[in-house]
């Protein structure tokens, strides 16, 4: 289910030409100076699974489905999902759609685990620190005390700047646009994230992070090559793309490796003094030969203005505006 009327190549070609892309396309792999060979990730990958990040509490002591748990908790993941978008019944729209694969993300990773999250064992995001948990309520309270009294008060998401993990690694589905192109260079990797049409350049050439004082919505990536693995170390976050309550040390280590032609298994850690332990997870790209479409957020989105509009009435007529 993407939203969009024109195919995003612009910043793929973009990218391409300000590195001197001049390479084989149709070739399996992409040679490095020195006569290294590594995998080639290009093209256009799905991160569309419905396995959760965290473990649910109906599994908390079952780290796999069976395939009949699988089955029955993708047709309730997507019955509540049609349900908080329906305006009629949302049983009778997902039978009307015919199939899960309508939907996006549709499906439980292959491996039948029960969370994307593979340490801890629990399967569960690791508690916060007092320190950043009283952040991250004081960053909450702001949020609701706050509520629309300028654009700024309002979400990444609803000023269509950044939604969720879409593009910031560490990379997660969201609930639509979940594709992913890559475009590789013996220089460089950008990925470019189908929602919010985000693109993050990992160098494979520099060997520090940027100094700290300068920051990046989707962080300071560099990456280098283990084998056939692409690693990449992520740093240089600012206050506005945490995940969880994280912080300015949030510190992401991505591993990239080709699982055959047509899947990409992508794992990650969380190594963030916010949190009380490192975390990390496993997920599965799929390779699509479907386009990539622009997702046009800001166009007619008169939402912000409205609700604005609708803050201040509130405000005149003395009632809470949430």
């Amino acid at each position: 289910m993407r939203f969009g009327s024109r195919t995003s190549l612009a910043l793929a070609v973009a990218f391409a030409a300000a590195v001197g892309l001049a390479r084989d396309h149709a070739s399996a792999q992409t040679a490095r100076a020195g006569g290294d060979v590594h995998p080639d990730l290009q093209g256009v990958w799905l991160n569309d699974t419905a396995t959760p990040l965290e473990r649910t509490k109906d599994f908390v002591d079952h780290a796999f489905f069976t395939p009949a748990q699988a089955r029955e908790y993708e047709s309730h993941y997507q019955l509540d999902r049609t349900a908080a978008i329906s305006h009629g019944d949302p049983v009778f729209e997902l039978q009307a759609a015919g199939d899960l694969d309508t939907y996006e993300p549709g499906h439980v990773l292959p491996s039948l685990r029960t969370s994307l999250i593979t340490d801890p064992a629990d399967g569960k995001v690791p508690a916060l620190t007092p320190d950043a948990a009283r952040r991250l309520a004081e960053r909450n309270a702001r949020a609701r005390e706050h509520f629309a009294e300028n654009p700024e008060d309002f979400t990444n998401a609803e000023r269509c700047l950044i939604t969720g993990n879409a593009a910031v690694p560490p990379l997660l589905p969201v609930f639509y646009n979940n594709g992913l192109r890559i475009v590789q260079t013996t220089e460089a990797v950008m990925i470019e994230s189908e929602m919010n049409h985000d693109a993050r350049v990992i160098s494979l050439t520099r060997r520090q992070h940027l100094p700290p004082t300068i920051r990046r919505w989707l962080g300071d990536s560099i990456g280098h090559w283990e084998g056939g693995t692409l690693v990449v170390d992520t740093t240089n976050f600012t206050e506005h793309t945490t995940i969880r309550g994280s912080g300015l040390d949030l510190h992401v280590i991505e591993r990239f490796t080709a699982d055959g032609p047509s899947t990409i298994r992508y794992q990650f850690t969380i190594d963030d003094p916010s949190f009380v332990r490192t975390w990390s997870a496993e997920s599965l790209f799929r390779k699509t030969d479907s386009p990539m479409y622009e997702y046009a957020c800001h166009e007619a989105n008169y939402s912000i203005v409205n609700v604005l509009r609708g803050a201040r009435l509130a405000e005149r007529e003395g009632t809470q505006t949430r």
